[in-house]
Parts: structure tokens; C-alpha cells; sequence
């Protein structure tokens, strides 16, 4: 018999990790036979299994009043703290709605107790889950103590209580080692890692009608060797060394593919990697503009398409990153059988590494080795056949599916005592 399980957070919606990840669960559970339901402020998901609290949300107007006034400060006002505690209780009474009108006998919590971007909804889902005592589990992305915007605050007691809470009946789960290691030391808290996964076990589908001629839709011929950086335009993605790598290879015929817009932390890194581009003599191309969510059409006409739509059409990735979560990108650029040079981030270098992938691999900085590894790659067929299979092999063992189902079927036996 089918049991109703809740997904909650501030956002289902787009090609984030919180969401992307949030599906794949759901996915793996429904094989399970447990059917899921969403609350968010934000939602893509079918409506008949959505439940939508806009005041949820990260960017609702109340929430972003309120982190205005929280963040950067070392001491908060108190009509910061009312409103932090009233926001706390609507959204708290949204919660039961949504247990009640789903039926729902397991919540998991998508990084809403994690990273404080919403601080009334982590203090409503903590006296929620100490008022219900609900079972569930909590899946960290990315805590509030591996960024630095949110090091001086004047939250300290609300990120005690709610990021994550210490709840006996909440199990804890996280992506990376490093993570694991700091949650226990942090908060005196165990978890269970699942790695970021990908379905491996289902080759990516062909290119369909709709992709057919989008080299030249986007501006490129079918000569030219397209580099794609799958990547916002934020400084911790390091794009100054994709850029690097290019002008090194100093091929006319490169073109370094940038697919996500910049914006998000300001606009002077990406006016600076544009100077930088101009001067290295590379070809720069920000796609953002015709690349969405989903397949559309724009004001003009022009054919948006997707990430998944765009890997098929490109002949390398860069990913030389100076930090991640985890690293999506590197498994997309596996699962479409593509080459990949990588910058050693710790998260990488830890948990990923070791695994015996084959790649690029630059520390820092560029070397005529790493170079000349691309250089081969992107020369020699049989070189980068032999590479890229090797490289889907490893992640169907260790990131695939079958990954998540083992480990979420540990967790809801821990939970309900019996096999689902």
C-alpha cells in the first residue's frame, strides 16, 4: 500500500540542486510505492500534488524585509524578532494544513533547514516537529556556516534552534564528507551521506527535431569546437581559467560557451571576464538568453532551449571551480559522455577524486600538462572515447541511482521500523 510522503522548502521550481535533487528522490520513492507532495512558495510541480504558500518563499517581501535587517548585523531590532516570530507561526499553521490535507506520514525538508535564507520558515518547521513529532528527514545542501555573507548576523539563537534543529525524530542527511564532519562537530549531530546523483542507468535520449540546427540557431558554425562552461557567471566558478585555457590553446575555432547569466552577485565579474576575453584574444559567447528551464519560444521567436538540450552540440566542458556544494556539472558532463577539465576544490578532491575518474585536473592553476590533456582530448577520437566511458562507468557504480535507492531505503527503515 502506497504511503504519502512531503517535500518541503522554499522553492520546487527550475534547474537549481535543490529541486533537481528534490525530483530524483521523489522518482527513486515512487518506485518504492511512496507518493510525494510539495509545499513551497515557489512550484513547478503538478498542481494536484503541489501545495503553494507564496509567503514561503525566499523572496517574498516580508522575508526579504526581514533578512535586510539580520544579515551584516551583529544585533537585531525587536520588531525584527515579531515579525520573525508571526511570519513563524502563519507558515507553521501552513504546515499542519498540508500534513492534513495530504496525509502525509514523512516529511522531507530540501535545505530549509540548512542554508538561513528563510529564517521564520526553519523556526516554524522546528516547533512543528517538536509539536508533532512528526517522522523526517532533513537534506543539507549547503549550511549557513559555509558562507560567508551569513557570518555576521544577529540571529545567532534562531540558527541554534532551526539550522538544522536537534530533533530526535529527524534524520539528517548531507552530500558531502566535509559537511558530515562539521554537522557532527557543529551541532553534536550524526547524518547520512547520499552523494548529488545522476540516473546513469538511462543513457541520455538522442537529439530530437527541436535541437536540429541549433549550432547555427546560436550562432556557431559546424566547425567551430564549442567549450561549454555550464555555469553561472559568480566568481567561486573561475571562469578567468576557462579563459586562460582557451587563449593557451590559441585555436581560432574555440569558442568558450558560457550558459547561465551573471547578475546574481553583481554584474562586475562577468564585465571583468569580458575585458579578460577581449584582451586574451577569445571568443566569448554568454548564451543566457536561450537557455531556460524549458522549451519555448521568446519575444523574437528564437527557440529557447534547455541545458540538456545544449550538451549534445558541445566538444568539452570546463568546470574549474574554486568551490562546491557537491558539483552537478561534472556528472551532466559525464552522463553526456563529454571530457572535462576540473579545478581541485576541496569537495572534488575529497569525495569525487577518488573514485578514479579520469580528467583534467588542474590545482589552482593551469599547467602545460592539464593543457596538453585537453589539447589530446579534443584531437584524438579514440583518446576521448576511451576516456568518457571510462568516466560514465565509475559514476554509474558510485553516483547512479541505485546509490539513492540503497540509501533512502536505510533511511525510511530507520523511520518506519520495515522495509518500504
Amino acid at each position: 500500500m502506497s504511503e504519502n510522503i512531503g517535500f518541503v522548502s522554499t522553492r520546487f521550481a527550475g534547474t537549481d540542486g535543490v529541486s533537481l535533487e528534490s525530483a530524483k528522490w521523489a522518482k527513486v520513492l515512487w518506485d518504492h510505492e511512496f507518493r510525494s507532495f510539495w509545499y513551497a512558495g515557489r512550484l513547478d510541480r503538478a498542481p494536484e500534488v503541489s501545495y503553494c504558500v507564496p509567503e514561503a518563499h525566499f523572496e517574498h517581501p516580508e522575508n526579504v524585509w526581514i533578512n535586510e535587517r539580520i544579515w551584516g548585523k551583529s544585533f537585531r531590532d525587536p520588531i525584527v524578532s515579531r515579525r520573525i516570530r508571526d511570519m513563524a507561526e502563519y507558515l507553521k499553521t501552513t504546515l499542519y494544513e498540508f500534513v492534513n490535507h495530504y496525509d502525509l506520514r514523512i516529511l522531507i525538508f530540501q535545505n530549509a533547514l540548512t542554508i538561513p535564507m528563510h529564517v521564520p520558515l526553519g523556526v516554524a518547521i522546528s516547533e512543528f516537529l517538536a509539536e508533532t513529532r512528526i517522522p523526517s528527514i532533513a537534506h543539507h545542501h549547503d549550511f549557513y556556516w559555509e558562507r560567508v555573507r551569513f557570518s555576521v548576523n544577529g540571529v545567532p539563537d534562531f540558527l541554534d534552534m532551526a539550522f538544522p534543529p536537534r530533533d530526535d525524530e529527524l534524520q539528517h542527511v548531507v552530500i558531502n564528507q566535509a559537511a558530515r564532519e562539521e554537522l557532527s562537530w557543529r551541532k553534536g549531530l550524526s547524518s547520512e551521506l547520499i552523494p548529488n546523483v545522476f540516473d546513469f542507468e538511462t543513457p541520455p535520449p538522442p537529439p530530437d527535431a527541436y535541437t536540429e540546427g541549433l549550432r547555427a540557431d546560436l550562432g556557431f558554425s559546424e566547425d567551430d569546437i564549442l567549450i561549454l562552461q555550464p555555469t553561472r557567471i559568480v566568481p567561486r566558478k573561475g571562469i578567468e581559467h576557462s579563459i586562460k585555457l582557451l587563449e593557451t590553446l590559441g585555436d581560432p575555432k574555440m569558442k568558450l560557451v558560457i550558459s547561465h547569466a551573471g547578475g546574481d552577485e553583481g554584474y562586475e565579474y562577468q564585465h571583468m571576464l569580458e575585458e579578460l576575453a577581449h584582451d586574451s584574444g577569445v571568443d566569448l559567447r554568454i548564451i543566457d538568453d536561450r537557455v531556460g528551464e524549458f522549451r519555448q519560444k521568446n519575444s523574437k521567436g528564437q527557440k529557447i532551449y534547455t541545458l540538456w538540450d545544449i550538451y549534445p552540440f558541445v566538444d568539452f566542458v570546463t568546470y574549474p571551480s574554486l568551490y562546491e556544494g557537491f558539483g552537478n556539472a561534472f556528472l551532466e558532463a559525464v552522463y553526456f559522455k563529454l571530457p572535462i577539465l576540473i579545478n581541485r576544490y576541496s569537495i572534488f578532491a575529497r569525495d569525487i577524486e577518488p573514485k578514479g575518474f579520469r580528467v583534467p585536473l588542474m590545482d589552482g592553476y593551469l599547467t602545460k600538462e592539464v593543457v596538453d590533456d585537453v589539447r589530446r582530448l579534443l584531437a584524438d577520437e579514440g583518446y576521448r572515447r576511451t576516456t568518457v566511458e571510462h568516466n560514465y562507468a565509475v559514476a554509474n557504480r558510485f553516483f547512479s541511482y541505485s546509490v539513492l535507492r540503497r540509501s533512502l531505503r536505510t533511511l525510511i527503515t530507520n523511520i518506519k521500523g520495515l522495509e518500504p
